[in-house]
């Protein structure tokens, strides 16, 4: 609460990745906060109350993450969270590592939770470092049955967590930024600015 002649008004709750940016910005390439590792049975979640990465919950055997996963600083998406993406890359990161991204495309989808259908998009992009380019450029360049796989995890990640998730629909890159713009001005909105 904020003390303001008399009164007192909600604060919204900031946390680090608040300052960060969203975009790089000599490259215009995406900041991806990891709160997963590929390979990883554990999903982590920032707890911003304090100020670190915990457990949110363990996936069942023979189940993991498939690349990193994370969510961009300053965005937000329709279910109220920073926008997700899943990053490929050649080796795992690990729980609150900053990566660099381009954008390849979004996965679109629908999820149903108590009661409430939202749009809960995938952003998909390719880490990517001035030293270590990144060959895909496009959604499209992936192996048709290795995007299937990443459209089966997310479908199946949620019905575990009794949500019903759908895949609607692929998008371009250039489908994935109006995404992201979208998510920015969206987090603009929420803080107030």
């Amino acid at each position: 609460m904020v003390r303001g002649r008399g009164t007192m008004t909600p604060m919204k709750r900031t946390t680090p990745t608040d300052a960060l940016p969203a975009r790089e910005p000599r490259s215009g390439r995406i900041h991806v906060l990891i709160d997963t590792p590929a390979g990883s049975r554990n999903k982590y979640k920032y707890d911003a109350d304090l100020g670190v990465f915990r457990i949110s919950r363990v996936l069942p055997l023979g189940m993991q993450f498939p690349h990193d996963f994370g969510s961009i600083p300053r965005t937000r998406a329709a279910d109220g969270d920073p926008l997700d993406v899943m990053v490929l890359g050649q080796a795992p990161c690990f729980p609150g590592c900053l990566v660099t991204a381009r954008l390849l495309g979004v996965l679109r989808a629908q999820q149903r939770e108590s009661g409430r259908t939202i749009r809960n998009d995938r952003l998909i992009a390719v880490g990517e470092t001035a030293v270590n380019r990144a060959s895909l450029r496009e959604l499209r360049e992936l192996d048709p049955q290795h995007l299937r796989d990443i459209e089966h995890f997310f479908e199946s990640y949620n019905r575990r967590q009794g949500r019903e998730f759908r895949i609607i629909g692929r998008g371009s890159r250039r489908a994935a930024h109006a995404v992201l713009e979208r998510g920015l001005r969206a987090f603009a909105r929420w803080r107030g600015g």
